[in-house]
């Protein structure tokens, strides 16, 4: 696939999956041997993929996504993502605040043979715990 191939992928994912909650878009944009890594856990293949944009559209039902910045080179796409929605569900072990949150993240995304394989994502969770207002541990 070409470049821009590749980014128009990125953006159906984001789009489909995560704005508006098409989890088939997973069927056609991922390899069987996905792995999305993020800083507080893994998912591993389509439906792990799946499980984990369940939980975020259970958690922030009006969750999405915008794309700030995108670049790519060869099989790799960045992109800088602006992440908003309501904290309306018990998120790992949080209960529900009602607070609005808005957040930045920078993801990476390795392609094979036409499909998204690879994702690595980098979330500011400071800014998530800070506006779901959640102390921090210190010391």
């Amino acid at each position: 696939m070409s470049i821009e191939e590749n980014k128009e992928l990125v953006r159906r994912v984001i789009e489909e999956a995560f704005n508006k909650g098409n989890l088939s878009a997973a069927d056609d944009c991922l390899a069987a041997n996905y792995i999305l890594r993020l800083p507080s856990a893994e998912y591993k293949g389509v439906e792990g993929f799946k499980q984990m944009v369940t939980m975020m559209r259970s958690t922030f039902p009006d969750l999405h996504y915008t794309i700030d910045d995108m670049v790519a080179e060869g099989d790799r796409v960045a992109a800088r993502l602006t992440c908003r929605g309501t904290h309306k569900n018990e998120f790992m072990g949080i209960p529900p605040t009602g607070n609005q949150v808005t957040f930045t993240e920078a993801t990476f995304v390795r392609f094979d043979d036409g499909k998204e394989v690879e994702v690595l994502v980098y979330t500011d969770s400071l800014a998530w715990y800070q506006q779901l207002r959640i102390p921090l541990l210190t010391g």
